[in-house]
């Protein structure tokens, strides 16, 4: 049974409205909601018991992410009206997928905050630095002479310039065991707001000179056929459509629509659906309201056999288990 430690109180810092909050989660919903402040929703993709870690130190307009999970997961969410958000991996099996875009070892993943679109893969690890509108801009200013580039609006991939992933590794992780340190040698406002400048103009600076942003216009075509086949499989999850069906009312072959698929979500549309009717299936039993047999006919299992087999791969554990967990 996928079961993980409550999570730490949140533990405020000598600068007015900054905290730290770290967590250990058993499931991909919980670890969605151990994301404070933000509208986040996870989806598991891959099959096994769920293990993830969250930590945030929340400083004045700027906050400090890192996040770890040993399954791939499809992240979706909101990080809140004039957030920007960059993002580097620690470690993975394998490449993300930020934006329908491919993510290399030293990418950056860069832009608003408002539509998060990112596929992770096993074994994945992430920093991150979520910043305000009104401590970003002014710093551009400062440090270039204008307003921030208009690709900054965007959600893009950029590599880092030579030897600046490593420092802002370096800075990041030294910052967090700085800060969530029992003794902490951070203890006034002013070493705060010092520190967390120097790690904001750390990631800028690891930005590259120039950006291409010739190819969104395809990616958000891409993106728009997958969200559009995805509505359809879910619009009746007790009788999904056959991929024919899906094809025919986007409007799109049975190949372009795998390749989309992969190149969006690195994985095929049934394989998808089926991750998703999976986690539903887990939500309703979570939510105790249901039995097992009315939350798998609900989302289109009819075989119980089978779907109890496919879940214990899918999540480490029966269904029935699952619903014992909430009484």
């Amino acid at each position: 049974m996928n079961t993980a430690p409550p999570p730490l109180p949140r533990q405020s810092l000598a600068a007015p409205g900054a905290w730290l909050w770290q967590a250990r989660t058993g499931d991909v919903d919980a670890q969605a909601q151990a994301q404070p402040g933000w509208r986040q929703h996870y989806e598991q993709l891959s099959a096994g018991p769920f293990e993830g870690w969250v930590q945030h130190v929340q400083l004045p307009g700027l906050r400090l992410v890192r996040e770890d999970s040993r399954r791939a997961v499809h992240q979706r969410g909101d990080l809140g009206q004039g957030a920007y958000g960059l993002a580097l991996p620690l470690s993975a099996s394998g490449p993300a997928i930020f934006n329908g875009q491919r993510v290399g070892p030293d990418d950056l993943m860069v832009g608003r905050g408002d539509a998060l679109d990112l596929v992770t893969p096993e074994q994945f690890s992430l920093i991150a630095v979520v910043v305000d509108d009104g401590l970003l801009h002014p710093l551009w200013q400062r440090m270039y002479g204008k307003q921030p580039s208009a690709w900054i609006e965007q959600q893009l991939v950029l590599p880092a310039r030579p030897a600046a992933a490593a420092a802002v590794r370096r800075l990041q992780l030294q910052a967090l065991q700085e800060l969530c340190a029992d003794d902490s040698p951070i203890t006034t406002e002013t070493a705060l707001l010092q520190l967390r400048d120097a790690l904001l103009i750390e990631w800028i600076e690891a930005l590259p000179e120039r950006v291409d942003a010739r190819e969104l216009p395809t990616l958000a075509a891409r993106k728009r056929l997958v969200e559009q086949a995805c509505a359809l499989m879910l619009a009746q999850a007790d009788e999904p459509l056959s991929m024919l069906q899906v094809c025919r009312q986007v409007g799109a072959s049975r190949r372009k629509l795998n390749y989309c698929f992969q190149d969006v979500l690195g994985t095929s549309p049934l394989k998808y659906l089926r991750a998703l009717r999976l986690n539903g299936v887990r939500r309703d039993l979570r939510g105790g309201a249901c039995s097992v047999q009315q939350a798998a006919a609900r989302w289109g299992f009819w075989q119980l056999g089978e779907f109890a087999a496919a879940y214990r791969r899918q999540f480490g554990e029966l269904p029935s288990q699952t619903l014992r967990s909430r009484s």
